[in-house]
């Protein structure tokens, strides 16, 4: 266990007597996380941020994200922040401990949950973020920690400046793109009027492929146990979420998501709109997994990955939005 993890544990006064069991959680990409078991059995994740700036330009004060979406989201299936620290001048630096939630990741049994009980885990994830997206911010749209500036009073200036950061971050680090970074822009900007429909600053995680719903009980009774990482949240579209719920496919095909999310009170309409703004999300996520390659380091195998599976359908996302720019025009 690091030194900050200690102190981030000290802090919330715990001793080490207290610890009967820690140790490193795997899945993370960017905060340091690891998982303590208490004496009294109850179970803590502690998560610590780097010490260096060599993320993306939207990825400053990460934890500030993660610890309004719990405290929002505020269900049982989502973490519960016993400490955050959120000041990076801190002794020690910023941390947060939140309790862990039960299961393992979902992908982890890809291939293992027959058709039946799948369809079940989608319904019931439907409704649970049919809730998220019921709320609202008062601050305005963009990410509460607003490392692009602050909160934005329409969403199509808050997403413009982050697919804006994220272009000059793709420059900055030299990231490989499969169009050049002004025809994207120019696309985008294109299709900017339909972010206009949007006027709720709703609560989106963004995150939310498999590896981040964990998943509970044995064959014939599995049930979400908990969404995780909700560091990546922003105010914003509910249509973006619908992005990693589905990454790399189509969420309209999902119909057993979609039937617990109207359950939820959720209202998932694909018209020529949320079509064009889901078009535009799409871009932004395909953009920000092939800038994150450079400052992560990713290996031969990931970014051969990233070539054949990402780059094909950012350009087919742009494709889609000169279409439909041209149509609503």
């Amino acid at each position: 266990m690091s030194a900050r993890t200690t102190a981030a544990l000290e802090a919330a006064g715990v001793t080490a007597r207290e610890i009967s069991a820690r140790g490193p959680l795997a899945g993370g990409t960017y905060n340091t996380v690891t998982g303590v078991t208490l004496t009294d059995g109850r179970t803590w994740v502690v998560k610590t941020p780097p010490s260096y700036a060599s993320g993306l330009s939207h990825e400053r004060d990460l934890l500030v994200n993660e610890v309004t979406f719990y405290r929002a989201a505020d269900d049982p299936r989502v973490p519960r922040v016993i400490r955050a620290e959120l000041d990076p001048a801190a002794p020690g630096g910023p941390h947060l401990i939140m309790t862990a939630c039960p299961g393992r990741p979902w992908s982890s049994l890809s291939g293992r949950i027959p058709g039946g009980e799948r369809q079940a885990l989608r319904t019931e994830l439907g409704a649970l973020v049919a809730g998220f997206h019921a709320l609202s911010s008062t601050a305005g749209f963009g990410y509460p920690a607003a490392p692009l500036g602050p909160p934005a009073a329409t969403w199509r200036e808050a997403f413009t400046l982050m697919t804006d950061a994220v272009l000059a971050d793709a420059a900055a680090f030299g990231a490989w793109l499969p169009a050049p970074s002004a025809r994207i822009r120019a696309v985008l900007a294109g299709a900017a009027p339909a972010l206009d429909d949007v006027t709720r600053p709703a609560l989106v995680h963004f995150d939310l492929w498999d590896g981040n719903l964990l998943v509970d009980g044995g064959p014939g009774e599995r049930r979400l146990g908990g969404v995780v990482d909700g560091e990546r949240m922003f105010w914003g579209d509910p249509v973006a979420d619908f992005v990693s719920l589905a990454l790399l496919g189509d969420l309209e095909e999902d119909t057993a998501f979609l039937t617990g999310y109207a359950a939820g009170g959720g209202a998932a309409e694909f018209t020529p709109s949320s079509r064009l703004r889901l078009a535009q999300y799409r871009i932004y996520l395909y953009l920000i997994m092939l800038t994150e390659a450079v400052p992560r380091g990713y290996d031969d195998e990931h970014l051969r990955w990233l070539r054949a599976q990402v780059a094909p359908r950012l350009l087919a996302a742009l494709r889609e939005l000169d279409e439909g720019s041209r149509a609503r025009a």
